[in-house]
């Protein structure tokens, strides 16, 4: 591969003859990396290369972020219809749970590539890598909630005993915890990373995650018929939430939000928030009673969810092409440097 000119003889060189005629180089010439000298503020890279190198998940992934959540929220409801005795509320909570586990691994292998590699990842179980936690919490729920459906649909059909009985709350119980690590731990994945939008938000993105899983399994409750008032306070709960972190990324004006605020993204970002937060929160307070705005309600929280994991994968992309916002959380605070 040919050298950069850049930083060939030949190019310092021209920066000396420069130099001797005009008295003054125009070019800020060449920076060895860590060197004590600033930086020039059109410095975008190091030696032309990328800062950061950006994410390269396919849609496939928010997506699997979306149903995922759904999934694993869906799972805690069951159980907690479960131990207040609400029938129709268990069985639709565990098949939502059910479904979405099972569309959660095709997702998951595509962006992979090839199945093999979702194997691997069962092969060794790392607690300190997102991946492997999420590969093997996707593999007990799907087993969890799978074994509970079973022996809650065996039960309904009148073959229930005792043993059947106790199998069932045990796989529920598994399935509830593992729904919520699976509903959670994609915003750690996010977190974890160098990319400056996420890692300075690691805060915030769980909030996010848990707010649209808990409000989206809600919302698709409501869609199936139970428009009662556990789902309602629910969706409340879920659009207050997505609300005020809406209304707090504005207000921080943090310039490692940008791209939470501007652009393209910064637009799909408050159409999400807007869908999932204010809009659905009107309906449901004001137009509560009306079993027709409940639903617009919910389809509105569930679109504006499903925007919202595309929209911060989005910022991602866009942060880690902007090298200033990884300068900015890196450069100590003046107090810190006075010390």
């Amino acid at each position: 591969m040919a050298a950069d000119p850049q930083f060939t003889e030949g190019r310092l060189d021209a920066l000396r003859e420069e130099a001797a005629r005009t008295g003054k180089v125009q070019d800020h010439g060449i920076v060895p990396v860590g060197s004590p000298f600033p930086k020039p503020a059109s410095a975008v890279s190091y030696h032309g290369n990328p800062v950061l190198k950006p994410p390269t998940w396919t849609w496939q992934v928010p997506l699997y972020f979306f149903v995922g959540g759904v999934a694993g929220i869906s799972a805690v409801i069951a159980l907690v219809a479960h131990l207040f005795g609400n029938a129709g509320l268990i069985r639709a909570g565990l098949w939502i749970g059910f479904l979405g586990a099972l569309i959660s691994a095709p997702l998951l292998i595509a962006d992979l590539g090839r199945p093999a590699r979702f194997l691997n990842m069962l092969r060794v179980f790392k607690l300190r890598s997102a991946m492997s936690v999420g590969a093997w919490t996707l593999s007990g729920f799907s087993a969890a909630v799978g074994l509970a459906v079973v022996c809650h649909e065996l039960v309904l059909t009148g073959y229930g005993n005792d043993f059947l009985l106790v199998l069932e709350w045990i796989a529920e119980l598994f399935a509830a915890l593992s729904g919520l690590i699976l509903a959670s731990y994609t915003s750690v994945l996010l977190a974890v990373t160098a990319i400056p939008v996420w890692s300075e938000n690691r805060k915030l993105v769980p909030v996010v995650f848990l707010a649209g899983g808990l409000g989206s399994a809600a919302a698709v409750l409501e869609l199936l018929g139970f428009l009662v008032p556990a789902t309602q306070f629910i969706g409340i709960v879920a659009s207050a939430v997505e609300t005020l972190v809406a209304i707090i990324i504005e207000l921080r004006g943090r310039y490692v939000d940008r791209p939470l605020r501007e652009g393209a993204v910064g637009w799909l970002t408050r159409a999400g928030a807007a869908l999932a937060g204010p809009t659905s929160l009107l309906l449901r307070t004001f137009l509560g009673h009306s079993s027709v705005a409940r639903n617009f309600a919910a389809v509105c929280f569930i679109i504006g969810a499903l925007i919202s994991r595309y929209a911060w994968i989005g910022a991602g992309r866009v942060s880690s092409r902007d090298p200033q916002a990884l300068f900015r959380i890196q450069r100590p605070a003046p107090n810190a440097a006075a010390h």
